[in-house]
């Protein structure tokens, strides 16, 4: 059985009238196990593999060649699906004119593998549907409790209006996780970002077709070695309080206070999909009523839930003091993060005013990304960065903007931005 534990790193002393609290959570999870091992229901994979015919032949190969990479790290006994995408999506596999799913076992796979070579790029794109049809597929299998798809498209998302992507993202969240990647340069970040971190998944560029295979076989290594089906974080705060956020700042930055539930009136839950053996930092602000010097509160209590389980708490303080020696520190952990969650924004702004040339205020955000890169110990930001500015000064944040930047590079660091380092505790 999983093993979790809470730490909470924060600096509980407030001045008098001071309000906020700010405290970094730390989760560990040991002994999660193999996906669909713990007795809690079985778990399902679907691999989406974007066919239109902007993928080329080449394209589509490589991409078959991956979905078969990947369909032999899944686990046997597993639920699992293959989708073709392009302007509709189609269930590949199995074949049926029906949304279904097979366990996994040496015949499924084999077939599976037969028929995703049969694949040929056709057509457009339209990601909408690929997700559509992946709830339905999923909702086939009652006893899934796990469930998590991989999804990869090379293009736009031509084929359906902006409005029709967001209603199929809005009508699948929540049912499933999915691991969305982009392969080459014509895909447009900001529509699979949307796709990941509304289904509490990662995004990245994967370059070139021929390292397709290895990305998709990692991915589902990885959601393979998660045996913790789903998880939710439970903040609760006193009365008249007011959380004013809570963000996963580690391993990457997602803020989740938009997705709260209220379980009371007092506590909210907040969703963090599946867990294998991992660790990972939260970010919890709470807004207090003011009290006396020397008064003391419980500002929050933090816990990771697992059904109606708490499998690990943290507790937030407040605690008001006149000493300025003590009022006046800052948490190390909440210095680091905060900085973080201010450089992906400035790398994520800098890059969309730079599409849009505004070239003042791209060098202003990018600029104030590499200072921030800098202060946070964050190398690979650093070194994503200069391959999109020159650094005159790290420490000021001066740069230059270069006049020649490959695609690729662009979308890299865009897609990395929500990444983080973790602080050193």
């Amino acid at each position: 059985m999983a093993d979790f534990t809470a730490s909470v790193y924060q600096n509980e002393f407030l001045p008098d009238g001071g309000t906020d609290v700010h405290a970094i959570v730390t989760v560990n999870c040991t002994g999660a196990g193999a996906a669909g091992q713990s007795g809690s229901g079985d778990a399902g994979e679907i691999i989406i593999v974007d066919t239109s015919g902007s993928m080329g032949r080449e394209g589509v190969q490589a991409a078959a060649y991956a979905a078969q990479t990947a369909l032999d790290q899944i686990l046997d006994g597993v639920w699992f699906a293959v989708i073709s995408g392009n302007d509709r999506a189609q269930l590949a596999f199995p074949p049926s004119s029906e949304p279904v799913m097979v366990r996994m076992d040496p015949y499924t796979r084999q077939a599976a593998k037969d028929a995703v070579s049969r694949f040929y790029a056709d057509g457009g794109t339209a990601m909408g549907t690929w997700l559509r049809l992946a709830s339905r597929v999923f909702a086939t299998v009652p006893s899934l409790s796990q469930k998590h798809a991989i999804l990869l498209t090379d293009g736009e998302n031509q084929h359906e209006t902006p409005e029709a992507l967001t209603q199929a993202i809005e009508s699948v969240t929540g049912q499933f996780q999915c691991d969305t990647r982009g392969v080459g340069v014509a895909w447009q970040v900001d529509e699979v970002r949307r796709i990941a971190q509304a289904l509490l998944g990662t995004v990245d560029i994967i370059p070139a077709p021929d390292q397709l295979a290895a990305e998709f076989s990692k991915l589902i290594q990885n959601a393979m070695s998660r045996g913790v089906a789903q998880a939710d974080l439970r903040v609760w705060a006193p009365q008249g309080a007011e959380v004013l956020f809570v963000r996963q700042v580690a391993p990457t930055v997602e803020d989740l206070t938009s997705r709260r539930t209220a379980i009371n009136p007092l506590t909210g839950s907040y969703p963090t999909g599946s867990w294998g053996d991992e660790s990972r930092d939260y970010h919890v602000a709470i807004r207090l009523a003011a009290k006396a010097i020397g008064q003391e509160q419980l500002a929050a209590r933090v816990q990771l839930v697992i059904g109606d389980q708490t499998v690990a708490q943290g507790l937030v303080k407040a605690l008001w003091s006149a000493d300025e020696a003590l009022t006046t520190r800052i948490s190390p952990e909440v210095a680091h993060y905060t900085g973080q969650t201010e450089l992906a924004q400035a790398i994520q702004d800098g890059l969309a005013a730079k599409a849009a040339g505004d070239t003042a205020t791209a060098t202003t955000k990018l600029g104030r990304a590499v200072q921030l890169a800098a202060a946070t110990g964050n190398e690979e930001a650093t070194t994503r960065l200069r391959k999109v500015v020159d650094i005159d000064d790290q420490e000021t944040g001066t740069v230059r903007l270069k006049r020649t930047v490959e695609k690729a590079d662009e979308m890299a660091l865009d897609t990395a931005s929500t990444k983080t380092t973790r602080v050193k505790k």
